[in-house]
């Protein structure tokens, strides 16, 4: 199945304890699609500056990402700054500055619409809901947010909820969109909105997973030295969503997989800038750490 993703393409300014990084390329369609398109063929819809660097440009290319729907507008592309604190899980937002991605306005063409799989990450949940309107008939359509949405715009986004398949957020905004302070009580509200999936991301302790009447919890892979947390969200959702696609099977069993494949590649990015490492994962790799995840949490159970 091929994957569409609808996002930003930015350049991030990076600081963090292992050091730090200016203008390197970034944005929620850049991480899922670079990770997505591992798996399975995957078109970004986004829109950067005339300032956008033809090495990144080329360095998506490579990586698998049909970069037909990046829209290039005169102006700057799309900038995000911030600090981690010392536990790479806090961090302090330094600037954010919209440039052209002000003006984005999503339109797909022919082809995109007949996407199988559609993600919309991290946007304003009008254009969502614009992506919505303009998709034929998806077999499978996600969805993330943000708190900021959550709290500037939440009747767009309930309207996109409950036109999802599944939601993915952190357990802060599980608890500030529901009220409930109570993760899987979150998730069983969330659920009644609409998606049959949700899954709340916690960082470096991993996701649970609440599919119809199950839930799974998968663990961050314990890593000696975390380089830079940017991305990793969206890199789980592309591991997540391209395992679903490339093996075409949405069955419990199998979604619990793509969790682990999620969970692993997330483990990837974090462990350098931007996309440095993720545009260097192998099969060899994936395969390692998946095997790797199968001896973390296998256990023999005692019978009583």
């Amino acid at each position: 199945m091929d994957v569409l993703v609808v996002g930003s393409v930015a350049y991030d300014s990076v600081k963090t304890r292992a050091g730090t990084r200016d203008d390197v390329l970034g944005g929620s369609a850049t991480f899922f699609g670079i990770c997505s398109s591992r798996f399975t063929p995957t078109g970004l819809v986004a829109v950067v500056g005339d300032d956008f660097r033809a090495a990144d440009r080329a360095l998506l290319q490579e990586q698998g990402v049909n970069i037909d729907g990046l829209e290039t507008l005169p102006g700057k592309t799309f900038r995000w700054g911030g600090e981690y604190h010392a536990d790479m899980v806090g961090r302090d937002t330094l600037f954010t500055e919209l440039n052209v991605f002000e003006a984005f306005a999503p339109k797909l063409t022919q082809q995109q619409r007949s996407a199988n799989i559609v993600f919309l990450a991290n946007i304003h949940p009008s254009l969502q809901c614009s992506v919505l309107d303009q998709v034929n008939c998806p077999h499978f359509v996600a969805v993330d947010t943000m708190n900021f949405w959550i709290d500037s715009a939440k009747p767009e986004l309930l309207k996109v909820i409950e036109r999802v398949d599944a939601l993915l957020l952190n357990d802060e905004e599980a608890a500030q969109l529901t009220g409930e302070p109570n993760v899987s009580t979150a998730a069983k509200a969330l659920m009644e909105l609409g998606p049959s999936l949700v899954v709340i991301k916690r960082g470096e302790h991993g996701a649970l997973m609440f599919h119809e009447d199950e839930r799974f919890y998968v663990p961050g892979f314990p890593l000696d030295e975390v380089i830079d947390p940017t991305g990793a969200g969206d890199t789980f959702a592309g591991g997540f969503i391209g395992h679903l696609a490339k093996t075409e099977d949405f069955t419990p069993a199998n979604v619990r997989r793509a969790a682990v494949v999620g969970s692993l590649m997330a483990s990837y990015c974090v462990q350098g800038f931007s996309v440095e490492r993720l545009a260097t994962v192998t099969d060899e790799d994936i395969s390692r750490r998946y095997e790797a995840f199968q001896d973390l949490t296998q256990f023999d159970a005692i019978h009583r």
